[in-house]
């Protein structure tokens, strides 16, 4: 790693923050200088400067082991080698409270405006003063994904624990927790506790894994346990094998977001009954109390995520990682518990936003409904945090992707709740070849429909249907709502319910267009109630309305003309749009717009393709693709002699 460098891995993530205030820069220890993400300061209290550090920990919480604070960036009306130096002081009062010693290592410091328009980056040193200087260079890396997870890998664990907790007037809950937590903590790392590393692969090829038992490797006692399981398992070096020994190159976890990961290494704790245990006689202290004593036994289901180097050993891994991990992640979750019953439904969750290359972990409360005030304002805060839009659903427990599950009735691995559709087919295209053009797309995950899907011969007439459900599907993965993609028959069903069509309409193959999807909509999606707990026994419904704009082209070739409009569609909005003209109408996915000469090429997803779900063959042909309304050989692809009616869904307001 070059010296003096800096790496940005997360330049939309940065520019994203345009808020004043702090920000702390998120980055891995075996990549020295390198920003991988950034989470907003968000515990202040009229000087930015000096937040609550208290409450700024949960930090940890949601950073995967492995990930830490690397430095701070300040955002205000101006940018000053001052205000640097400021933030430099933030970071290190941050870092001495959770590390509990004065931090002596090099950090990350910076300053910069509000319209983020140039950061000075700077090296800070922490030793009788603060010293900062310039970075040589800052490169942002053009493939950050690429670029991190080369040289890093993804471990997981999940562990069950009921833990039984006393309540006496002598000992706090806190003690007996405390306690409770010492012992779990010397099981994991005591002679019985034997952690199998998987590799989660194909169900065709099963499962590569590896036993380790971490324990300190001077201690002779350990070693000798340890040298014993190697030969058991018949792997002599099994505990210094680096993580890429299990590391996938071609396997990847899809998130909701649409951001891709490697395949993590799967962690499994194991207790053995017995292992070169001294044999004892079982014995029982009988110790009377003279106080009454009340037990509650909480449950507890730990979920970690870890990021560590490729080259770290799979024994270091645990010891490091996995292990603090959970302790940590047991803490944290006591703390959030309720504090006078302890009878909170918790559970964590996984999510990676849009623009964050790594997991984000939460805890979340299930004894509160999603729609119920306390998880709403966990999520906004969450979303403050992260500063992600207020506008939309990117938290909620639909969100979260699962890193690595057992499927117990076979036995194989799954990593994320999928669908039998192709999704995003747009990713992986080439540029529209628009000089100077502003791309405008999508935000989010839809399915793509097409003709002759689900056994049904909608060919030449159910292409705006297709559309529809592509455009439902789009909302449903977006978590605004949980009501099924309907099939041709219930989209006919409810334009005759609402008296648009008569009866006999139901099971024919009359087209339909723009109009009559927003009626659909307005029927299917129209009203999302939403239920806040104000109070026991007192709720208050708020109706969240997903409404639709009908945009009206009397010509195809006046389209064009409107690519401002639907360039800030798809920058407020980002649902996929609904173009129908004549007896054809088409999925519209983004615009590329050159302002300066009115140019512009559309992104469209065409229903008409009848083929096999083959992404190559879909992309290859055409069949996404970007479309200029005349092509270079005079071809129109929007015809002047009809007219359109664009529907332009709009985003519920909600978290």
């Amino acid at each position: 790693m070059e010296k003096n460098v800096l790496r940005i891995l997360c330049s939309d993530l940065i520019k994203a923050r345009k808020e004043p205030g702090l920000q702390w820069l998120i980055g891995v220890p075996f990549m020295p200088f390198t920003i991988i993400s950034c989470f907003k300061c968000i515990h202040t209290a009229g000087n930015p400067f000096a937040p609550n550090y208290t409450a700024e920990a949960d930090l940890q919480v949601l950073l995967p082991r492995g990930l830490e604070i690397i430095g701070a960036l300040y955002v205000s009306d101006t940018k000053s080698r001052e205000n640097a130096l400021k933030a430099a002081d933030s970071f290190s009062e941050l870092k001495r409270y959770l590390l509990s010693v004065q931090n002596e290592s090099s950090f990350v410091t910076g300053s910069t405006t509000s319209n983020i328009d140039g950061i000075d980056y700077f090296i800070c040193t922490k030793g009788k003063s603060l010293l900062i200087e310039n970075f040589e260079s800052v490169i942002h890396e053009e493939k950050p994904a690429q670029y991190l997870w080369d040289a890093a890998c993804l471990l997981c664990c999940q562990m069950s624990l009921s833990l039984p907790v006393y309540f006496s007037s002598n000992k706090s809950s806190e003690e007996q927790f405390s306690l409770l937590v010492e012992d779990f903590a010397a099981n994991l790392k005591g002679p019985r506790a034997v952690f199998q590393a998987e590799k989660v692969v194909s169900q065709s090829e099963g499962c590569s894994s590896v036993l380790l038992q971490c324990m300190e490797l001077n201690d002779s006692a350990s070693q000798k346990n340890i040298d014993s399981l190697k030969r058991s398992i018949g792997n002599q070096n099994a505990c210094f094998l680096p993580c890429s020994t299990l590391c996938s190159t071609d396997k990847h976890v899809l998130s909701a977001s649409g951001v891709e990961f490697p395949e993590p290494i799967k962690i499994t704790v194991f207790y053995q009954s017995s292992h070169n245990l001294k044999a004892f006689a079982p014995r029982v202290d009988y110790i009377p109390v003279k106080e009454d004593v009340r037990v509650i036994t909480v449950k507890v289901k730990l979920d970690i995520a870890c990021v560590a180097s490729r080259e770290l050993s799979l024994s270091d891994a645990v010891s490091k990682l996995i292990i603090p991990g959970l302790i940590e992640q047991l803490k944290a979750m006591w703390k959030a518990a309720d504090t006078k019953t302890r009878k909170s439904k918790l559970c964590i969750y996984h999510f990676c936003p849009s623009g964050f290359l790594h997991p984000v972990t939460a805890i979340y409360d299930l004894s509160f409904g999603e729609t119920e005030r306390k998880q709403v304002e966990e999520r906004k805060r969450l979303h403050v945090r992260l500063k992600l839009p207020l506008d939309r659903p990117m938290v909620r427990a639909a969100n979260a992707f699962i890193l690595a599950s057992t499927d117990a009735a076979s036995g194989t691995y799954t990593t994320r709740k999928g669908t039998m559709r192709l999704t995003n087919v747009h990713i992986g295209l080439s540029s529209s070849g628009l000089a100077g053009g502003q791309m405008s797309l999508v935000e989010g995950s839809y399915e793509y429909y097409h003709y002759l899907q689900d056994g049904l011969d909608d060919n030449g007439w159910g292409c705006a249907y297709r559309s529809l459900q592509t455009i439902i599907s789009w909302f449903r993965l977006q978590q605004y709502t949980s009501v099924d993609v309907p099939s041709h028959r219930k989209i006919q069903e409810t334009l005759v319910e609402i008296g648009d069509k008569e009866p006999l309409f139901i099971g024919s193959r009359e087209w339909i267009g723009a109009i009559e999807l927003s009626f659909v909509l307005d029927k299917l999606l129209g009203t999302i109630s939403y239920c806040l707990l104000v109070g026991v026994g007192k709720d208050i419904k708020e109706n969240i309305k997903v409404s639709c704009k009908i945009l009206n082209v009397r010509s195809g070739s006046e389209l064009p003309e409107k690519c401002r409009e639907l360039a800030l569609h798809f920058q407020t909005q980002g649902t996929p749009i609904m173009i129908g003209g004549g007896v054809l109408a088409y999925t519209l996915l983004g615009v590329d717009y050159n302002e300066l000469n009115g140019d512009c090429a559309f992104l469209i997803l065409d229903p008409h393709y009848t083929g096999t779900d083959d992404l190559k063959t879909i992309q290859v042909n055409g069949w996404c693709g970007w479309k200029k309304a005349v092509s270079s050989k005079g071809k129109e692809f929007f015809l002047r002699d009809k007219f359109y009616n664009l529907l332009l869904p709009q985003r519920p307001n909600m978290v």
